[in-house]
C-alpha cells in the first residue's frame, strides 16, 4: 500500500476492518485527518440515531429558499428556486451528490453538538465537528485569498481546514468504526438501519474506492472528501460470498492540482489491497 502512494505521487494513510472478524489491515490509521465532507456520515448516522430514538422525525418537510443556501456544485445549490423536501431527501442528495446545501439544511435541523454527542456515544472521541460546510467554503476562500502562492503546497498546508485541530476531524480508524456501527445495526436497526445503509450506497461518484472494486457482484457504498491536495473516501466493501469490510483511505497530493487522477484512483487500488489481505487471512 506504501508503494502504491508513493507511485502515485502521495503520502497515504488507511484502515480496512472486517466488519464480522475484526481482522485489520491499516497505514498511520490513528493520525487525526480533517475530513471536510466525509463528516456527512456522521451527520446522517446522527439524523437516523436520532430518528430512532423518536426525537426527529426523518420524514419532516423543510421549505428551502433559494437564497441563502450554501453554495455547492450540485443538488440544490445550484437550483433557482424554493424547494420542499423531508430530512431523508435531503440526506439522500448530501451523500448521491454531495450537496453542500442540503448537508447544511441537515446541520441546523440536528445540531452540530448532537452530532459531536452520538459520535462521543459510539466511543469515537477523536470525530469532531467544529464546521458546516459553509463555515469550511468561507475559510477556503477567506485564507486561501491570502497566501502569496494559492498553488504552493507549503503555504496551502497552513489553511485551517486543511488542520485537524482546527476543523472536522476524524481518524482512519474511528471511520471505518462508524460504518461497521452502521453496517451492524449500533447506529439504528430495523428499517431505519437499512434505509441509511442505502443512502450510503447511493453515492454518485465511483472514481475513488468503488475504482478498486470492478465487479458486478461486488458493492461499495462510500462517501468522499476534497481539499486542496487532500483526497478521501471512507466507505463498506461487500462482496456475494457475505464478506463485508469498512475501509477509510486518506492521501496528501504534493500538488495543488485541482486534477489529479493517480491521486483518485490510488484510493480504490490501495483499499484493494486492504482488502484482499483481510480476505487472504
Amino acid at each position: 500500500m506504501t508503494a502504491a502512494f508513493t507511485d502515485a505521487g502521495v503520502t497515504g494513510r488507511l484502515h480496512a476492518l472486517d466488519i464480522d472478524t475484526g481482522a485489520t489491515v491499516s497505514v498511520g490509521a490513528t493520525t487525526p485527518e480533517p475530513t471536510s465532507s466525509l463528516h456527512k456520515v456522521c451527520l446522517l448516522a446522527t439524523l437516523y440515531r436520532e430518528a430512532a430514538a423518536g426525537r426527529l422525525d426523518r420524514t419532516r418537510q423543510i421549505e428551502i429558499p433559494a437564497e441563502a443556501r450554501t453554495p455547492g456544485l450540485s443538488g440544490i445549490a445550484l437550483m433557482r428556486d424554493s424547494v420542499r423536501l423531508s430530512l431523508r431527501d435531503l440526506a439522500t442528495l448530501t451523500v448521491a451528490v454531495s450537496d453542500n446545501a442540503a448537508a447544511d439544511v441537515l446541520w441546523q435541523a440536528v445540531g452540530v453538538e448532537t452530532v459531536n454527542r452520538t459520535m462521543a456515544a459510539l466511543g469515537l472521541r477523536e470525530t469532531v465537528a467544529v464546521h458546516v460546510m459553509a463555515d469550511i467554503q468561507h475559510l477556503l476562500t477567506a485564507e486561501r485569498g491570502r497566501l502569496a502562492d494559492p498553488g504552493d503546497v507549503g503555504e496551502l498546508s497552513t489553511l485551517s481546514v486543511l488542520d485537524p485541530a482546527r476543523t472536522n476531524r476524524s481518524t482512519p480508524r474511528e471511520l471505518t468504526a462508524l460504518l461497521a456501527a452502521i453496517w451492524r445495526d449500533e447506529v439504528c436497526g430495523g428499517e431505519l438501519g437499512t434505509e441509511l445503509r442505502s443512502l450510503l450506497g447511493g453515492q454518485a461518484w465511483t472514481h475513488r474506492l468503488a475504482s478498486g472494486f470492478p465487479f458486478d457482484d461486488v458493492s461499495v457504498s462510500g462517501k468522499t472528501a476534497t481539499l486542496p491536495t487532500l483526497r478521501a473516501e471512507a466507505g463498506v466493501v461487500e462482496y456475494p460470498d457475505g464478506g463485508r469490510y469498512a475501509v477509510a483511505v486518506f492521501t496528501h497530493a504534493a500538488s495543488a492540482s485541482a486534477i489529479l487522477p493517480a491521486a483518485d484512483a490510488v484510493i480504490g487500488s490501495a483499499a484493494r489491497i486492504a482488502v484482499d489481505a483481510l480476505r487472504a487471512l
